[in-house]
């Protein structure tokens, strides 16, 4: 378990989250984004099994998550699976954590590769946690990041060292904002400007100005580069990509 840098998100009418298997509190909101629904359904069920007073929200897509993020002010985590539609690798992650940066994100995913784990945690992540885990390990986790840590399984390393050219990739994808992600991950998806400019409501100069502004914060040379990029996220393999010197 790993103390976070950001602000307790508690307040003083509201208890912390601990004690027994069954925590008593005020209502919490929580988003489950998962497009298995048979997951969500378990997850579900775990997670009423631990808190007392809780509200579920289901998203299958990431677009729902953002709907659910925008109509309810008072969500207080969003569990995030890695692979669900309008999710790229990271990107999905990059998006929330960049749109809604208050909101604690983490991650619940099948894959228990370390440098996955690292790399969401670089991203923004609370918290990690395999869907292979116990109950009661789940629970762990979720009341950790309910009280302002980070938390991902002890047995999980991620103390070793990552190469310069990682480092500095995971640092440049951290200054895309919200708008530029989505438009990242659209050109991955091989859409056009205009198309790009449909989709989002916006003008053409509008997405090449964020195209433009893509290029120079990932330091590569052309739209293709960017693109390339892309599928990288998707793909987790940050080692392949190369930057400009």
């Amino acid at each position: 378990m790993v103390a976070s840098d950001r602000p307790d998100q508690s307040d003083p009418f509201r208890p912390t989250v601990g004690g027994g298997p069954k925590v008593q509190q005020a209502s919490l909101n929580i988003i489950i984004a998962d497009d298995h629904p048979l997951f969500r359904g378990a997850l579900r069920q775990t997670l009423e099994t631990i808190f007392d007073q809780i509200a579920i929200h289901e998203a299958g897509a990431l677009e729902q998550v953002g709907e659910q993020l925008e109509i309810s002010e008072d969500i207080d985590l969003v569990l995030l699976d890695l692979s669900m539609p309008g999710v790229r690798g990271f990107s999905g992650l990059l998006y929330l954590r960049a749109q809604y940066p208050s909101i604690p994100v983490v991650i619940v995913s099948a894959s228990e590769d370390v440098p996955t784990i690292r790399r969401c945690m670089e991203f923004g992540a609370s918290g990690f946690i395999p869907k292979s885990l116990s109950i009661d390990a789940i629970a762990q986790g979720i009341r950790a990041v309910l009280n302002g840590e980070t938390w991902v399984p002890e047995s999980i390393d991620l103390s070793a060292p990552y190469s310069d050219e990682i480092t500095e990739l995971v640092e440049r994808l951290n200054t895309l904002t919200p708008q530029q992600v989505r438009v990242l991950m659209m050109l991955s998806e091989g859409l056009l400007n205009k198309q790009i400019a449909y989709e989002l409501s916006v003008s053409e100069a509008t997405v090449k100005a964020h195209v433009s502004a893509i290029l120079q914060k990932l330091n590569v040379d052309s739209r293709t580069q960017a693109v390339i990029a892309a599928a990288k996220i998707e793909a987790g393999q940050w080692q392949s990509i190369s930057v400009k010197n």
